[in-house]
């Protein structure tokens, strides 16, 4: 079932055969949500600290060409984000429940 807000995944046929581990969502001046399934990337977390790595290099690219700043201006503002986070978490992880709702 497609959400309202979803990304298209139609016709990105290089992703036949890969297992999806993480969803993000974000509400309008909102929470964020992130459902991460650890089983379909693999059973070291090492993996996805490098995941993450990679996801952030590549938001880098994508706020380069939709917020004209270069690269590098938006990868040092993602870890600008990245770091403050760290140090003053805004948010409480939580587990799902086995219906899937937060705990």
């Amino acid at each position: 079932m497609a959400r309202t807000g979803a990304i298209d995944l139609d016709g990105l046929d290089f992703l036949d055969g890969s297992n999806e581990f993480a969803r993000f969502w974000s509400e309008p001046e909102g929470e964020q949500t992130f459902i991460i399934d650890p089983e379909a990337l693999g059973a070291d977390p090492f993996l996805f600290g490098m995941a993450m790595v990679d996801a952030i290099r590549h938001a880098a690219i994508a706020y380069s060409r939709v917020v004209n700043v270069t690269e590098e201006q938006a990868l040092e503002r993602i870890m600008e984000g990245f770091e403050a986070e760290l140090e003053t978490p805004t948010d409480v992880p939580r587990p799902l429940s086995g219906e899937g709702e937060p705990n």
